[in-house]
């Protein structure tokens, strides 16, 4: 096994129970005639699952928890794997899938390659006639993730002019945009398989090439965008990339599938032995699946996962290419739940995936994600709830926590993936967590755009780490994305910093459209693009008693001018040495409050309040008790932002908060790995 998983999975003893408690044990090197016992083991989950099936029919008032202990190795998966109802346990006695003590079992959704012929340092492998129209956009060399040939090797190219869309998708979306010369050449091997990243504000379309026209430069991919309008369109001046291009085959660490001929070359990085290098191509999409039904009162309930490994899924660009509004909310996940109710997942790892890492859909509630590591995704990490509001109640989703959790190193194939996605799902807590290197947005709440009806309300986002986020991929996106009427929600004691935007965005927590009666108190928020904080346009929310640093374009901004309340800030510090204070759509007339808070121009500049002086400022009612004041931070240019025992804080209200107890307690997961270069320009 690859040292990518051995270093995410070590420690993992406390998690499982121990071998002599064991009702059946899986081993990579059993036989599911065996008896399923340390001695004997079985050789597949699924001959476990008939076991504990035919446990608990011979038991059914047992009221100790079944328990399911694997070895370590790595199980190759041949399909996913299924829960349905049947597979239920109890409160009292829940089934148990759990890891060996001490040893780290991997499901598998990838097959090992081996058999290379080596030619001029070339490793070049024809794959079986058997595996049929096997393809893979990903391969993981040693625990690592490797890329396939892209153009331009630094950078990005832009398009060149404006083309229309073609008479038969109009409607539609855009499939059509103009080149430079020799960017993209119609004599390149295999063009159909050639895909282009065609990057708008806050997503990326993932196309492929059907025509090019060589004299005047026009591009025509074989299916739309997934939208007619300017967010999905294809304008002169955007970027773009140009992936799995065989000619372009040179660096060391890439491959190349040639599919017609079941070819995969690859080019070794310096050190690695063809007859000794792990290299694994996925092929499921999924590793494992929760088919309850919760309409019909029959969920998949009291199942407990410690300290298991899911890695090593798929994903291929469809034959009319990707393309989907915003956030990839689409995709599949590795481990897909309707109905799961109940469930632990503890001390798990989900790794090297094509997609995201748990899809939490229709009819999941009560669930827990523990301690676990969603790393190296070509997604985002979680999803939890349903893009629309099912009419059956029982299939609403939420009431899950996510705790104590890394997700890490995510958007690898889908740049505007998520770190944690939550959409019409009410009652969750996101917790302790770590949440870094992802291109697009850290934490997303509510799938709302406006005031009409939100399941997202009482969500409670508290003590998370967040930066790395944008990297000057993505535009209109923050540490933390909030939509809709969020009744009972609040963000608390978060820190959310190195956060930038390739145009405009890059907010630290941004409440977009329709936001409503959110509090966010006591947050750390620093070394932003466009703002710590933005609202774009909703009603009644707080914002209290947070830190706001270092933010570049402008501090706070404002968008939509209503007629009501739009928010209150409140006994905040503010502290800058570049851009304005104010940013954006500050029209007089109201719709904001401010007051009680602490403003103070680092570089010496004045502070201004629009065009406006202090004084001025105050006589439109904004600001009456609010100071302009150096905060004395020990030392903010090395983040730390502890006060001083002299900071004139408190004069405004202000109550410092800890500013320790930011993310994973352990710091465990990903801070022991050493990613894939990243995946796209910043």
């Amino acid at each position: 096994m690859g040292g990518y998983l051995s270093a995410l999975c070590c420690g993992l003893v406390a998690a499982a129970v121990g071998a002599a408690e064991a009702d059946f044990v899986v081993a990579p090197t059993g036989r599911d005639e065996a008896a399923g016992t340390a001695a004997a083991p079985f050789a597949t989950l699924e001959r476990a699952k008939a076991a504990v099936r035919k446990l608990r029919a011979e038991q059914p008032q047992r009221a100790t928890p079944v328990r399911v202990l694997l070895r370590g190795g790595r199980y190759e998966l041949t399909a996913p794997i299924v829960f349905g109802p049947e597979d239920s346990g109890t409160a009292a006695a829940p089934t148990v899938y759990a890891a060996w003590p001490g040893e780290t079992p991997v499901l598998s959704g990838g097959r090992r390659l081996t058999g290379w012929k080596v030619v001029d340092g070339r490793w070049a492998l024809v794959l079986p006639a058997a595996s049929g129209d096997w393809a893979f956009s990903q391969l993981f060399v040693n625990g690592q993730r490797r890329y396939r040939p892209r153009l331009p090797r630094t950078g990005y190219y832009t398009i060149a002019k404006d083309v229309p869309p073609s008479p038969e998708v109009k409607a539609k979306g855009h499939d059509r945009f103009g080149i430079k010369p020799g960017e993209i050449k119609p004599e390149w091997r295999n063009l159909s398989d050639v895909e282009v990243c065609l990057f708008n504000q806050w997503n990326m379309h993932r196309m492929r090439l059907k025509t090019i026209d060589a004299q005047t430069g026009e591009v025509t991919c074989t299916g739309p965008t997934c939208n007619p309008s300017y967010w999905a369109a294809l304008p002169k001046g955007f970027r773009f990339l140009v992936d799995n291009v065989a000619e372009a085959l040179e660096r060391p660490g890439e491959w190349y599938l040639d599919k017609p001929t079941r070819t995969l070359t690859y080019l070794p990085v310096a050190g690695e032995d063809p007859n000794t290098t792990e290299v694994i191509a996925p092929a499921l999409d999924q590793l494992l699946r929760v088919e309850g039904n919760a309409a019909a009162g029959q969920p998949v309930a009291h199942v407990r996962l410690a300290g298991l490994t899911f890695a090593h899924t798929n994903w291929n660009c469809p034959p009319a290419g990707h393309s989907f509004p915003q956030a990839e909310a689409n995709l599949t996940a590795a481990v897909v739940a309707r109905g799961a109710q109940h469930w632990q997942v503890i001390d798990c790892t989900f790794a090297h995936l094509g997609t995201w890492g748990l899809d939490l859909g229709e009819g999941c509630r009560h669930n827990k994600l523990e301690r676990c590591t969603v790393a190296d995704i070509g997604a985002g990490g979680i999803k939890i709830g349903t893009q629309g509001i099912p009419g059956n109640e029982a299939l609403h989703a939420g009431w899950t926590e996510v705790v104590d959790c890394t997700f890490a190193h995510g958007g690898r194939l889908h740049p505007a993936a998520i770190g944690v996605w939550i959409a019409q799902s009410p009652h969750n807590t996101i917790a302790r967590n770590d949440i870094f290197d992802f291109y697009y947005t850290g934490i997303s709440v509510g799938w709302t755009w406006g005031y009409g009806r939100s399941l997202a309300h009482d969500n409670r986002i508290a003590d998370n780490h967040v930066w790395q986020i944008g990297q000057r991929v993505l535009s209109d996106m923050g540490g933390i994305y909030t939509l809709g009427i969020s009744t009972g929600s609040v963000i608390e004691h978060n820190s959310f910093h190195d956060i930038d935007a390739f145009s405009y965005g890059g907010w630290g927590i941004y409440y977009d459209e329709g936001t409503s009666n959110i509090i966010s108190r006591n947050n750390l928020v620093y070394r932003t693009k466009t703002g710590g904080f933005h609202q774009h346009y909703g009603r009644e929310n707080r914002f209290e008693n947070n830190i706001v640093a270092f933010a570049r374009v402008g501090q706070l901004q404002r968008s939509r001018d209503e007629k009501h309340l739009g928010f209150t800030l409140e006994r905040n510090l503010i502290y800058w040495d570049q851009g304005p204070l104010l940013h954006g759509n500050w029209a007089a007339g109201g719709g904001y409050k401010l007051d009680r808070n602490l403003y103070w121009q680092a570089a010496g500049a004045p502070v201004t309040f629009g065009k406006q002086t202090l004084d001025q400022w105050r006589a439109t009612g904004q600001d009456k008790d609010s100071l302009v004041a150096d905060p004395l931070f020990v030392d903010p240019a090395k983040g730390d932002f502890r006060l001083k025992p002299d900071s004139p804080a408190a004069k405004v209200g202000f109550v410092p908060f800890p500013l320790t107890g930011f993310g994973r307690p352990d710091k465990g997961g990903a801070w022991a790995l050493t990613p894939a270069p990243p995946a796209f320009p910043g």
